[in-house]
């Protein structure tokens, strides 16, 4: 067992050593996941059926006798018609987990021995287990901190042709981000928005709070008119006023930007908010034992009902790079 060491003790870890221990083979790998993922009966990831049995085949294991076809714990997930081994999968969700700052697809390349482009797209098909769905649970009773941020590249650090195509100062250019931090809970939501006005910011505020929290913003004009609002000051350096701070949310988006400045470097704005709800749902998942974690990124990987409503499939690599309006160009 990991050794007690500075920061959350009340939770059990686990080590690099340990975890190549529990995964010490494909057949390991395979049945852990399949327990995870059908702790009670398995079931076909094509149409759901239990009416299941053994098979012969070379990549399919398991056959369904209600749909007729072949299928495996893979079968209907962001891991389906993946060539990369489950334990190299298992491997890369822990290491996702145990880095607070995230991981890179260049880390992953080298740790995994796989290419680069298998590792991004890789990782941003675990980035799925950690995208919004249905089961986003209940509005926060609060109190609420409320704040936003912006995401983009120094001016300085741009080129002479990229500065020329700004207009204006401060945040132009940049990518806002919206998020509220429950502090009963300590659980956070984030989302990129397209504009930090009234209807967008106010909006966001009441889809993730009841009507009677307590909420704790900035300044910021947009917010002025909620109920049970009180705002700090930032231009006068007024951070703090008894309860009224957004400091809980400040230390969530300084995660975000050192993992910008030091893991990925650079982010478009075009997956940012993959990106952003991968730290959301780390932070969230941060008090239970690692191992729990990684179940409840499997259980989720598995858990396709959403996905198929919203895109009638898993994500596939075409679905990725395919234009979604907004720019692929990163901003260093």
């Amino acid at each position: 067992m990991t050794l007690n060491a500075p920061g959350k003790a009340h939770r059990t870890g686990l080590s690099m050593m340990e975890i190549m221990e529990l995964f010490p083979d494909e057949d390991t790998a395979r049945e852990w996941i399949e327990e995870v993922v059908w702790p009670n009966e398995r079931c076909c990831g094509k149409c759901g059926s239990t009416h299941t049995r053994e098979a012969s085949h070379k990549t399919m294991p398991y056959w369904c006798s209600d749909c007729r076809s072949y299928f495996s714990v893979k079968t209907g997930t962001p891991l389906a018609c993946s060539k990369i081994p489950l334990r190299k999968w298992a491997i890369a969700i822990y290491l996702c987990l145990t880095n607070l700052k995230s991981v890179s697809s260049m880390k992953l390349h080298r740790d995994l021995d796989i290419s680069q482009k298998a590792a991004w797209f890789m990782i941003h098909r675990i980035r799925e287990a950690w995208m919004p769905d249905a089961d986003e649970g209940d509005p926060y009773d609060g109190p609420v901190e409320v704040d936003e941020t912006y995401v983009g590249g120094k001016r300085k650090n741009m080129s002479n042709a990229q500065r020329k195509e700004l207009t204006g100062r401060g945040t132009v250019g940049k990518t806002a981000v919206v998020g509220a931090k429950d502090r009963a809970t300590n659980r956070v939501s984030a989302r990129v928005v397209e504009a930090t006005d009234k209807p967008t910011l106010q909006g966001f505020v009441v889809e993730h709070t009841v009507p009677e929290a307590k909420v704790y913003t900035d300044e910021a004009r947009a917010y002025v008119g909620l109920p049970h609002h009180e705002a700090v000051k930032h231009g006068v350096a007024e951070y703090v006023r008894g309860q009224a701070h957004t400091n809980g949310m400040e230390s969530f988006w300084s995660m975000l930007k050192r993992a910008h400045m030091g893991t990925f470097h650079k982010l478009s704005p075009k997956h940012l908010d993959r990106y952003v709800q991968e730290f959301a749902d780390r932070h969230n998942l941060r008090n239970s034992d690692t191992i729990d974690q990684m179940r409840t990124v499997f259980v989720r990987l598995s858990w396709t009902l959403y996905k198929v409503q919203l895109r009638g499939c898993t994500l596939t690599y075409n679905e990725l790079i395919t234009d979604n309006g907004l720019p692929n160009g990163a901003r260093g």
